[in-house]
């Protein structure tokens, strides 16, 4: 334990550091000059500062403020000196950050016990602090394992729904890195930005619901089989929902609400504008934009520019304005993430 002993009187420094000397596992730090204690302090780690109050230039009390105020110091125990008996002068020593006082002339017989057992409690408070540091590795360990778990399960899910789905895993990568961008350029918290990424691929997963014959068509819908279809949102939604996951509650938002249109013509409820949740509107965009570009068995992939011009016409009907001008404001990361999800 390193104990730094500050005091301008010569006989008190030495007795002091003798005292100190005689304890076991204790490493005395002797200084004469306030300054240079205060500059080393900066510097170095210690367990116990015993300071003089009654000191040129720097008095104890303002010592002990400067000291205070090195933020890596401030737990560390300071037993001050003093031969000053006023209690005021006591009370700003307290007020300060003082431990605990002794009187002058400095008594060994209550010097040293007083002293072991400040050090005492150091070794407690370290003791109880690395006991913290290690319980909290733990638990980010272990809330690790659960995020890692959470998202396998969300992958699964929605690899259930591609083994049903014309969209293949491609898609559902490229739409959740879309999603992600959208979220990234309108500034979402960093979190948030995560979580849409992960939740993102079970927007459609409500379609495990949907029977093969419709699902699996490889022409045009009637009217009858897209009332089905636009069941989707719904199902998925009923198969997420009451999670205690964030990352499946925001899946379960994102299943139900991204065929929502922002002028009120969408399904399954038809809410419009900031009704819409934010990650529904920031997966319509996403989602639509991939299938656009993209080659199904009933259409051609359209090219970019072409997918680029459906997204400005639906600007503000169909579409966010905000999201539209996010995802396209980022168009070289679009660029980036469609390069890198290409291939399906």
């Amino acid at each position: 334990m390193k104990v730094v002993i500050v005091d301008d009187t010569p006989l008190n420094l030495a007795l002091m550091q003798t005292l100190i000397g005689k304890l076991p596992d204790c490493e005395p730090v002797t200084f004469s000059q306030p300054g240079e204690a205060l500059s080393w302090c900066e510097r170095n780690p210690l367990d116990l500062l015993i300071v003089d109050y009654m000191m040129p230039g720097i008095d104890g009390i303002e010592f002990i403020q400067r000291f205070r105020a090195m933020s890596v110091h401030e737990d560390v125990p300071i037993l001050m000196v003093t031969a000053d008996h006023e209690k005021q002068t006591r009370y700003d020593a307290l007020q300060g950050g003082a431990t605990d006082f002794l009187n002058k002339p400095i008594d060994r017989h209550e010097f040293q016990p007083r002293v072991h057992n400040m050090l005492a409690l150091r070794k407690a408070h370290l003791a109880t602090r690395e006991r913290a540091r290690l319980l909290a590795d733990e638990v980010a360990l272990a809330t690790r394992e659960i995020h890692a778990r959470e998202s396998e399960m969300v992958t699964r899910l929605a690899r259930a729904a591609e083994f049903r789905d014309p969209e293949t895993g491609a898609h559902i990568q490229r739409m959740s890195h879309y999603s992600a961008l959208i979220a990234s350029q309108l500034g979402l918290d960093p979190g948030l930005q995560r979580r849409i990424l992960q939740a993102s691929p079970m927007h459609d997963v409500g379609k495990l619901g949907i029977p093969d014959s419709i699902l699996l068509k490889p022409g045009r819908l009637t009217p009858e089989e897209f009332e089905t279809m636009k069941g989707h949102p719904k199902h998925g939604y009923d198969i997420l929902k009451e999670s205690s996951s964030p990352v499946i509650q925001l899946a379960a938002s994102i299943a139900l609400h991204h065929h929502e249109r922002f002028d009120g013509m969408g399904y399954p409820i038809g809410l419009s504008g900031e009704a819409i949740p934010q990650e529904g509107r920031i997966v319509a965009v996403a989602d639509v934009f991939d299938a656009l570009t993209s080659v199904r068995p009933y259409k051609r992939a359209w090219s970019l520019e072409e997918a680029r011009e459906h997204l400005l016409e639906g600007r503000g009907s169909h579409f966010d304005p905000d999201c539209i001008d996010a995802f396209l404001g980022g168009w070289q990361d679009v660029l980036a993430i469609r390069d890198r999800f290409g291939s399906d």
